[in-house]
């Protein structure tokens, strides 16, 4: 059996974990123990070691110690730090980006620089700003707080900041958009525009895309989708794979910009296999573009993961080989729901101290539901423990409807989850920014 290195340790890798090793011993280094992905080493006879998987050394080692053969990435911050360069230098068939290729996440202007180029027409109207007296000249042209601010480097789906929802007023954006410059030297001021936001991502091998089932997450921490902007507090999938206000056209279109950017990123030599994440909104004069990941999404990855017909591991193979087609890719035809649990202070304020809670697992998973642990870690019998300020575990479903699928995973969800814990309870709304 292969053996593979899963590097990473939130909601996504869990997922990942949970299909790595229904087809190869999965191997992994975790600055904490995630129960989920324990489990699932433990479950392929594989083996993890506590360690950090930013350092290159202890990678080197470990692989070699172990024969192991493959590895997948799919965190931002790891992908930027080459940790993919760093396998391919070890002899490893992987799964991800190079740090080169995953430049599309790590700079925005990089990406827009490359949708400018490849569809212009999809392009919000925006200003990369490099000094402060551009700054104050590009927000001096806005009668109001209606643009949006993005920092130029990874915040974890948190940086960017939208006028009127997550800053009010000019002076607010002015001082928002000042911090981040200060920060990285560069930031971008974009305008606001008013739309349906969604994720298309697409599996590549570098040369051949195929679409996923594309789904709709929750980025605001509070119902109705108000409050500061989150990693995702949850996520859905629909069974014809497409959400209900899009046509296929539009999935096609940004299907095209994808295997686009794809072919621009490997023009050179292979920078990009793996995920691409492409963010986007349906607006009244048609699809714009908002960002890229190199990765899969989180909670995206645990709908997709979990919608996949095919062993993620023969998509790994296929990958390898070039041979990757909507043939030997395929998907389930159902709906797929996936909501977040969090610390009571999640994305409002940072806490040293860790949130201890308890969890009926089993009666979840007795309900129909699943579990993904990200920032937690086990104690003994029900009680957990948070690691930092991040999102704590996710709950996902299956099922033939929509409201069938919201029905289990809220049932499984009741009485079993500590009443200190928070997620949103209107997961399932499609909402129109």
């Amino acid at each position: 059996m292969k053996k593979c290195l899963l590097l990473g340790n939130g909601g996504r890798e869990a997922v990942l974990a949970e299909q790595i090793s229904k087809g190869y011993a999965l191997y992994s280094i975790m600055p904490y123990i995630n129960p989920s992905i324990e489990e699932y080493v433990e479950k392929s006879n594989g083996k993890y070691i506590v360690g950090d998987p930013f350092d290159k050394e202890l990678v080197k080692k470990f692989v070699k110690d172990e024969n192991i053969e493959a590895c997948v990435v799919s965190q931002d911050n790891l992908l930027q730090e080459g940790l993919i360069d760093l396998a391919k230098e070890l002899g490893l068939e992987t799964f991800g980006p190079t740090s080169k290729g995953s430049k599309i996440e790590w700079s925005k202007t990089y990406a827009l620089e490359i949708v400018k180029k490849l569809a212009p027409e999809m392009v919000i109207k925006n200003e990369a700003i490099t000094s402060q007296e551009a700054l104050e000249r590009a927000i001096s042209q806005y009668q109001d707080d209606s643009f949006v601010v993005k920092p130029e480097g990874l915040t974890g789906g948190k940086g960017v900041k939208v006028g009127g929802i997550h800053f009010k007023g000019k002076e607010e954006g002015y001082e928002y958009a000042k911090s981040c410059l200060e920060e990285a030297g560069r930031v971008i001021v974009q305008d606001k525009v008013e739309g349906r936001e969604f994720t298309v991502m697409a599996l590549t091998d570098g040369e051949h895309i195929v679409v996923t089932p594309t789904t709709f997450d929750y980025p605001y921490r509070f119902e109705e989708d108000k409050g500061p902007g989150t990693g995702g507090m949850g996520c859905l999938s629909f069974e014809n794979g497409r959400l209900p206000f899009l046509e296929q056209e539009d999935i096609d279109k940004c299907a095209n910009l994808i295997q686009k950017t794809i072919k621009e990123l490997n023009k050179d030599s292979l920078e990009f296999s793996g995920v691409i994440y492409g963010g986007f909104f349906k607006c009244k004069d048609g699809i714009k573009f908002i960002e890229f990941n190199a990765r899969f999404g989180d909670p995206e990855a645990i709908n997709v993961l979990n919608a996949l017909e095919t062993p993620f591991t023969e998509i790994f193979e296929h990958i390898q080989n070039k041979t990757l087609s909507a043939s030997n890719c395929k998907f389930k035809k159902n709906y797929t729901f996936t909501v977040y649990v969090v610390s009571p202070n999640y994305a409002i304020k940072s806490s040293k101290e860790p949130c201890t809670f308890t969890l009926n697992k089993e009666a979840i998973l007795e309900k129909g539901a699943k579990i993904y642990f990200a920032s937690t870690k086990h104690l003994e019998g029900n009680q957990y423990s948070s690691v930092g300020n991040s999102r704590l575990f996710a709950v996902h479903t299956e099922g033939e409807s929509l409201e069938k699928a919201k029905e289990k995973a809220y049932k499984a969800m009741e009485n079993n989850i500590d009443e200190i814990l928070s997620y949103r309870r209107d997961i399932g709304e499609i909402y129109e920014h």
